[in-house]
């Protein structure tokens, strides 16, 4: 008996041990796969980053003279992804200077507001946030729902907020810029161009001293938990005090940032980054190339656009010089432009540009194939000339000459159209050349021949300062008929947006 009880107490002993090497053993095990999971994403992921090459463009302006230190594809159509809420919070900030809002203010949570996509602060349908708190949240989190409570308390929807932005963006003399939305959430037809921001950039910290100050910070804390700011250049490049980040899968990783430093001041804008580490490393590039031919001295007075009342649907009387070439180094060139409101009704949105994309691809037109071309002729009119702020000089970013328009004016040259077109159109591209125009509505309706069967094409003359332009359009279309073209010619690399006429 006592052998036997032994026995089980020795068994009872060695299955003890056995069983803590075994527990050992599978930890051992466990972590070694842990190890080689991690390695696997991590080599994933590098491969992903060194697979992805979104469209990079860059431009980096001395904001004391206006100059054009450098630029990379600086005016090809790119998606501004979150750097949209700049022109978002300018807005805003015309609001608060004007007295109708105060950094007090409540602003109130739509559904739609909080149904956005991340980043977003998590909003509840039914609550208010304080203008001051949303500020915050946009400017470090990029919040999407912040930016849309701020867009339908200013425009009553997001989508003639948007209208809003647009004409605002075209006063500034952005004229290669066109919002849909009021955080920068993916959309095909929301586009700018790097020379755009740079000129939004400037001209926020310029015409708002007293808010411009809320993007330098580097947290933001919100119901206990501190939130840092997406730009992590602040505090870590000597002289970045701002702006503002942005990222969405088609235009890769963005920035527009400001610097000052030993009395020089640039504006630096980076398309398409990578990863946001990438991106970083080429803004510092940019910037300890160009610091030093920047000027310690200021030659160009501020901004001197005078803030108007915002009003629920708004035009810009633009009189655009003409775009700028590819690559140009000349000064960006402010437009004499006054905003003013008018009755409701659709805003022109900027025109694409006759550049292609790099993916872009023409054909041939074949020789017995025509389009049907309604030609548009033009009609330039010129309002008087205002004079300009003491100590003004044309030709500059941010020196705004104020011109006088009536309220029948749209833009300084009226087009004057041989045939009205109703319901919606689709714009395929703009060219210097009409024949080039009428090529690519041949092109666009083989390359989208079900959904433009029964649509019209013509070309438009506008004419932009000394420059004529020919758009290449199709109307008379239904807003799905339009955005579903605009789909299809898009996967053929055709650039398109739709158009309610």
């Amino acid at each position: 008996m006592l052998r036997a009880r032994a026995a089980v107490r020795l068994a009872l002993r060695f299955g003890a041990a056995s069983l803590a090497v075994l527990l050992v053993v599978s930890a051992f095990a466990d972590s070694a796969d842990a190890r080689a999971r991690k390695r696997h994403n991590v080599r994933h992921r590098t491969a992903a980053a060194q697979s992805y090459h979104p469209a990079a463009a860059s431009i980096v302006i001395d904001a004391n003279t206006g100059a054009v230190l450098q630029s990379t594809n600086a005016d090809s159509p790119r998606h501004p992804a979150s750097l949209t809420k700049i022109m978002t919070l300018y807005l805003l900030f015309e609001r608060l200077e004007s007295g109708k809002l105060k950094l007090t203010s409540e602003l109130p949570v739509s559904p739609h507001a909080a149904a956005q996509a991340p980043s977003k602060l998590g909003l509840q349908p039914g609550q208010t946030i304080p203008v001051e708190t949303a500020i915050k949240a946009i400017v470090t989190k990029s919040a999407n729902d912040v930016a849309v409570v701020i867009a339908e308390a200013l425009g009553g929807t997001e989508e003639d907020f948007a209208k809003q932005m647009t004409a605002k963006a075209h006063a500034l003399g952005m004229v290669h810029t066109a919002y849909f939305n009021a955080s920068g959430l993916p959309d095909d037809r929301q586009i700018t161009t790097a020379r755009d921001v740079a000129l939004l950039g400037r001209s926020i910290q310029e015409r708002f001293p007293s808010f411009y100050h809320y993007f330098s910070l580097r947290t933001f804390e919100y119901h206990g938990k501190p939130i840092r700011n997406h730009n992590h250049l602040l505090g870590v490049v000597a002289g970045v005090d701002g702006i503002k980040t942005g990222y969405i899968h088609d235009s890769g990783f963005n920035i527009a940032i400001n610097l000052r430093r030993g009395g020089r001041h640039m504006v630096v804008v980076v398309f398409g980054g990578r990863t946001a580490r990438a991106r970083d490393a080429r803004v510092r590039d940019l910037i300890d190339d160009n610091i030093a031919r920047a000027s310690p001295k200021r030659s160009e007075p501020a901004v001197a656009q005078k803030s108007e009342p915002a009003a629920p649907k708004t035009r810009a009387a633009v009189n655009a010089p003409p775009a700028p070439e590819p690559g140009s180094t000349a000064p960006i060139k402010p437009t004499p432009v006054k905003t003013f409101a008018v009755k409701a009704g659709a805003v022109k949105t900027a025109s694409l540009s006759a550049v292609p994309l790099p993916s872009q691809k023409l054909t041939a037109t074949p020789a017995n194939t025509t389009a049907s071309i309604t030609t548009v002729a033009t009609v330039k009119r010129d309002p008087p000339a205002l004079p300009p702020p003491p100590g003004a000089k044309p030709g500059v970013l941010g020196v705004l000459q104020v011109k006088v328009a009536s309220a029948n004016d749209e833009t300084a040259s009226t087009t004057v159209a041989a045939k009205s077109h109703s319901g919606w159109m689709i714009q395929v591209g703009a060219f210097d050349d009409e024949s080039e125009a009428k090529q690519r509505l041949t092109i666009a309706r083989e390359k989208a021949e079900t959904q433009l069967s029964h649509a019209e094409p013509f070309t438009e003359r506008v004419a932009k300062g000394s420059k004529t332009l020919f758009r290449a359009r199709f109307a008379g279309l239904e807003k799905e008929q339009a955005e579903a073209a605009c789909k299809h010619l898009k996967r053929s690399d055709i650039p398109c947006m739709s158009l309610k006429n």
